[in-house]
């Protein structure tokens, strides 16, 4: 049983709006790879696009520059050694899917594979080109044609993290191997904060 549902994409920004760790799925011509990305951030809301950063030494940038999409998956806390393993090997040696028993649905506009077990959402993009920001910058472009999310961890448009879903809850790279997750949540109305005593900056 899935506890994945449609995401608006009027809402499909938020999903990455806290700076998530994620997994980029990509596909052509019979191969395809997954690796973890720490820099992807959304650049537009209507219709949303997404920036994010992906070596144009990698075989993930071959398979998105010759298909032309790439999906988007937000592991949660349960998939933190598997994001830091497949972000620490290349997919031209071995096929990471297979490698690690990860089952990809298919995505449902672009047919990308995309993930749904341990994860708390994915967003399948279309690549838009733009040539010199990919060479000089590694930074990849794209709109976002489809979104899910788990409702357990997402739902009405907004994610709600509390001490029932921390195994879905998304994670954030420090370094060296090290992550961090979200854990509670407040409404920044609500939450009693100090104060400076001057005038506006």
């Amino acid at each position: 049983m899935t506890h994945f549902k449609e995401v608006a994409l009027q809402h499909a920004s938020r999903l990455v709006n806290h700076g998530p760790t994620v997994l980029v799925t990509s596909a052509h011509g019979g191969a395809r790879n997954v690796m973890a990305a720490a820099w992807s951030m959304p650049v537009e809301f209507t219709p949303p696009r997404i920036a994010i950063v992906i070596d144009k030494k990698t075989y993930t940038r071959e398979l998105i520059t010759a298909s032309g999409g790439f999906g988007v998956c937000l592991p949660g806390m349960a998939l933190a050694a598997l994001t830091h393993a497949v972000g620490s090997e290349s997919g031209r040696t071995v096929d990471k899917f297979a490698h690690y028993g990860l089952a990809p649905r298919t995505g449902p506009v672009l047919g990308l594979p995309l993930l749904e077990e341990g994860c708390a959402a994915w967003l399948e993009c279309r690549l838009i080109r733009e040539p010199h920001t990919e060479d000089a910058y590694d930074t990849c472009f794209a709109e976002i044609v489809a979104a899910a999310a788990d409702e357990r961890v997402f739902q009405a448009g907004h994610w709600h993290f509390n001490d029932g879903n921390t195994e879905l809850q998304t994670i954030h790279h420090l370094g060296g191997g090290n992550f961090v997750r979200p854990g509670g949540m407040f409404y920044a109305g609500d939450a009693a904060m100090a104060r400076p005593q001057s005038g506006p900056a």
